[in-house]
């Protein structure tokens, strides 16, 4: 335990107060239903994510509302702002610097909400990392970061322990839950804690303060991280969260990612927390069994989703034996949804969809369907505050109809990538963030998502968007799922189709898959080439990974199978 904090514990007393932290200035009021977007001109000088946030519900009066739901416990707002100011505190004796990096390997829980806001309160820089990657993945995130502080718990404790002494910079190894035998550089966080304060006096952070680093899935390469400064969240929350999903009071909001993909903790623990509502928070990954449960148990009124989840608990055998009632509507994102699950997941349970995309680099959603206005198979229309252009492979606008290359504007995006000079000014041009999604637009606006611009492929000379593949196949009553990627026959690029099935692959299914496309879209886009998996494989986010799938020709179902299981 650290020297002033090891003895105040033994003298059974704490150390010294820290002054309450003064009531910051106050960005511009956000109404439930604002219709005029807020801009980065709106929001004050000073400013702190963690006070407006979080401390904000104790001034006004939620001091005992629920604030999360852990399991059998219900932390209150109360609860989370002592966790985050003892947790506070711990940072700054561990000596967290201003905008130093501390990251978050952390299941679930209060200590990951609470330590998220516990960095940004201190005016520290948060990175949060997945929880179920190898030794050598926390050592290059450690020392991506350059962080001196990270917290770990039981699922990632000895992985970081493994390459700690390969990052230079890093200090400390901060252990959540009930270590056994702390070794050099480890410390209890429960013994810190207890023995730490439990009032925090806010860093005087600015707007423009870097802080908080959202990663890439490492889909098109190494994961990198989108640098944000402290008012991009609020931007986010008061243009989305309140503009397009109204969040309100009274939610309970239950997410299927993890808390370390931003999309779910900002929907559960950040939006949640700027109204006073209530997030649903568990260690364990997502099961359609587990969703259903909790569903039944705590009945949330918003589900964070993925469409590959969606299609999951729309397909499993006790689907229509559960009530989703009580949920005003599903929010999608992570990757497209397919019309064809938007579709099964409405009859199965009658919950209205919002589709939308949102990015790292723009730190939330920015395109989304409007209750009572979704088209299906559309990512939906701007959110209020944000600008689009589709592009072509010059930069010019492209004709409303025809595909282009998505850039977005807004007051929450990124500043740049750290630590990489060349990604960033291959994406950040100007006011504008270069997707790499491809997009049509229609007359009323809506946004249709044809694919990644390093995903076309040129078949015959003619330019094909797999997801218009993959919607086709999924039309199909034996498909689950499916990805097409390229592979090289005689020096010509030709699809092929990794698809999942309901059941085992019938005799001739291959041929009858190749002619339901065939028969449906252009000639030249139907897959030659057609495989049966039991599974795809897909990126901690739970987007499609199809860099994983094989373009070469393993000879024999073994092969095939393991070639992108080990790939």
């Amino acid at each position: 335990m650290l020297p002033r904090l090891r003895d105040a514990a033994r003298r059974g007393s704490r150390p010294r107060r820290r002054s309450a932290a003064p009531r910051p200035d106050r960005p511009v009021a956000t109404a439930l239903a604002p219709t005029v977007p807020l801009r980065y001109d709106d929001v004050p000088r000073s400013f702190n994510v963690a006070t407006w946030f979080l401390d904000r519900n104790l001034e006004q009066g939620r001091e005992a509302s629920p604030a999360l739901v852990c399991g059998d416990r219900v932390h209150t707002y109360s609860d989370v702002a002592a966790a985050t100011n003892r947790i506070g505190n711990v940072l700054l004796e561990l000596g967290v610097r201003r905008e130093e990096r501390v990251v978050l390997a952390l299941s679930d829980g209060l200590e990951f909400v609470a330590a998220w806001y516990a960095v940004l309160k201190i005016g520290a820089v948060v990175a949060e990392v997945y929880t179920f990657l190898q030794p050598k993945d926390y050592a290059y995130y450690l020392g991506y970061c350059g962080a001196g502080v990270v917290l770990v718990d039981g699922t990632t404790r000895e992985k970081v322990a493994a390459v700690a002494g390969a990052c230079p910079l890093l200090r400390h190894r901060v252990v959540v839950g009930e270590p056994e035998g702390l070794d050099t550089g480890e410390w209890s966080l429960d013994e810190l804690a207890e023995a730490a304060d439990g009032q925090l006096e806010a860093a005087d952070t600015t707007k423009d303060d870097l802080a908080i680093w959202k990663f890439t899935t490492g889909s098109t390469g190494a994961p990198k991280a989108a640098v944000h400064m402290q008012h991009d969240p609020l931007v986010s929350f008061h243009n989305y969260a309140l503009g397009v999903v109204g969040y309100r009071p009274g939610d309970v909001v239950l997410p299927v990612p993890k808390l370390f993909f931003g999309y779910a903790r900002d929907a559960t623990t950040l939006f949640t927390f700027g109204v006073g509502a209530t997030g649903i928070v568990f260690p364990e990954r997502s099961t359609p069994e587990r969703l259903f449960e909790l569903v039944n148990r705590h009945r949330p009124t918003l589900m964070v989703q993925v469409p590959t989840m969606m299609s999951e608990m729309a397909n499993h055998p006790t689907a229509l034996a559960h009530d989703l009632s009580c949920l005003r509507a599903c929010i999608s994102s992570g990757e497209a949804l397919p019309e064809q699950v938007h579709r099964k997941w409405k009859a199965a349970f009658g919950v209205e969809v919002l589709e939308g995309i949102g990015s790292s680099e723009a730190y939330h959603i920015y395109i989304s369907n409007r209750f009572g206005a979704q088209r299906m198979g559309s990512a939906g229309t701007l959110v209020p505050g944000y600008e689009a252009r589709l592009v072509d492979g010059d930069g010019e606008d492209v004709a409303a109809g025809t595909p282009g290359e998505l850039w977005v504007s807004g007051e929450s995006t990124a500043l740049c990538y750290w630590n990489d000079h060349a990604s960033s000014k291959q994406t950040f041009s100007g006011d504008w963030v270069r997707t790499g999604d491809v997009f049509e637009q229609d007359a009323d606006g809506y946004f249709f998502y044809r694919g990644r611009a390093d995903d076309l492929l040129k078949v015959g000379g003619i330019w094909l968007a797999p997801l218009e593949v993959e919607s086709c196949l999924l039309e199909h009553d034996a498909v689950v799922e499916c990805a097409v990627v390229a592979y090289e026959e005689g020096g010509l690029q030709l699809p092929r189709a990794f698809v999942v099935v309901r059941g085992a692959p019938r005799a001739g299914l291959a041929e009858e898959l190749e002619r339901h496309v065939r028969t449906r879209l252009s000639p030249h886009k139907y897959p030659r080439d057609v495989r049966f998996v039991e599974s795809l494989p897909r990126t901690s986010s739970g987007k499609l990974d199809r860099r994983a799938l094989p373009g070469d020709e393993p000879t024999t179902e073994l092969e095939r199978d393991a070639a992108w299981r080990t790939s």
